[in-house]
């Protein structure tokens, strides 16, 4: 999300992690454990080492999709993807997925720009630019292992300047077709999402939104009769916009198969009845979060006891004021599972600070050494930070 401020990193360097073990563990028929069919009960703590293998592995898809962005604004080819679809995966850090790119996806914001911004450089007025992809499980033995065909929708963070300006934009909005009313539990606000993030969803003449329905139809037809899932993966805003994404596809195909959302460092995306919405849609999302990573703890504020770090409604509240504080433009829910990590228990990191609390290879450095809470750190951790 606000990456692109805080971070003075190099996107188009540096190796990917290891994704696991030289033989990754055939998953089979616990598949849909794995994908979150019962919302990882026993998985996260301790991590299981499967488990930490599909996210190091669903993470590198997401780190592919920031080597594949010219972030060069002086770059002709500034906010488009660097290289061609068929090897887009070879060149940008996973040769031997076994998946292959079958669409590129553009996100287009929707602020209305001044007339004055003319005049000013034109990666200032860059309106649309190239987001993430959608790839798909080609190879026979990557889908025996997995035990189904998999379908990966991937999302990069912040890049450019209209996407920082739809981050700022911090309010709830309702949701364009989504229901509302009294009957909806209890609310009469119905479900609102952060409006920048669904500008960026749903604006354009072709919308990313568009692209989504278009291409996840397109392969329902293709590869509907089969055991398929859908995993959508990103990183702060592109964490946003993946849980938004998840949410249109259960809305949008009644018989879309099992969606899991695998997010790195995601700031909050809606209101408590939007949460309720994913979860009677059946969609599986995992939050993995850095507790030092301020990313995560905006925008608004949260009431709700699941959460420590948050504000907390106290049981003395009378219930019409709850009612009254829940529908504000500024009270958000946490959304799925979660795997909560700390910069604070690595022996790698340096120090804290804002900027590494909210990397991307900083999350994946703790995914792959996290053991347990009682046991933060293994000693054996592959992943070391800042050689």
């Amino acid at each position: 999300m606000w990456e692109g401020l805080l971070l003075n990193q190099d996107y188009n360097s540096g190796e990917l992690p290891s994704s696991g073990s030289t033989n990754p563990v055939k998953l089979n028929r616990k598949w849909k454990e794995y994908q979150g069919l019962q919302n990882w009960e026993g998985l996260l703590d301790p991590l299981d080492d499967n488990l930490r293998g599909e996210i190091l592995r669903y993470g590198q898809f997401v780190e592919s999709a920031y080597q594949s962005f010219d972030f060069d604004p002086s770059s002709p080819t500034y906010a488009t993807c660097r290289f061609p679809r068929n090897t887009l995966l070879d060149q940008s850090g996973l040769p031997n997925s076994g998946y292959r790119v079958t669409k590129n996806l553009r996100a287009t914001s929707g602020i209305n720009l001044p007339r004055w911004i003319e005049k000013a450089p034109s990666w200032m007025a860059t309106q649309s630019s190239w987001i993430g992809y959608v790839a798909v499980c080609q190879d026979k033995d990557e889908i025996s292992r997995l035990g189904r065909r998999d379908v990966v929708i991937s999302f990069r963070g912040t890049a450019t300047c209209l996407e920082w300006l739809e981050n700022l934009r911090a309010t709830l909005t309702h949701l364009p077709d989504g229901p509302s009313g009294p009957n909806l539990n209890g609310s009469n606000s119905g479900p609102m999402v952060e409006s920048g993030f669904l500008s960026l969803y749903t604006s354009g003449a072709h919308s990313l939104r568009d692209m989504v329905r278009e291409e996840i139809s397109r392969l329902l037809q293709s590869y509907g009769d089969e055991p398929l899932s859908l995993t959508i993966t990103g990183h702060s805003l592109g964490a946003a916009i993946a849980t938004l994404a998840a949410y249109d596809i259960k809305t949008t195909f009644k018989r879309a198969p099992m969606v899991t959302v695998m997010s790195f460092g995601g700031p909050r995306v809606g209101n408590r009845c939007f949460r309720r919405l994913l979860e009677k849609q059946g969609t599986k999302v995992l939050r993995i979060v850095n507790s030092d990573d301020v990313i995560t703890k905006v925008p608004g504020v949260v009431l709700d006891n699941r959460e420590q770090d948050n504000v907390k409604m106290t049981a003395s509240m009378p219930s019409w004021i709850q009612k009254r504080v829940e529908e504000t433009p500024w009270v958000y829910a946490e959304v799925g599972k979660e795997l909560r990590l700390s910069s604070r228990d690595s022996p790698y990191l340096n120090g804290i600070n804002v900027a590494t609390c909210h990397e991307l290879k900083t999350y994946l450095h703790l995914v792959d050494g996290f053991v347990s809470s009682t046991c933060p750190f293994r000693e054996t951790a592959r992943r070391v930070l800042h050689r």
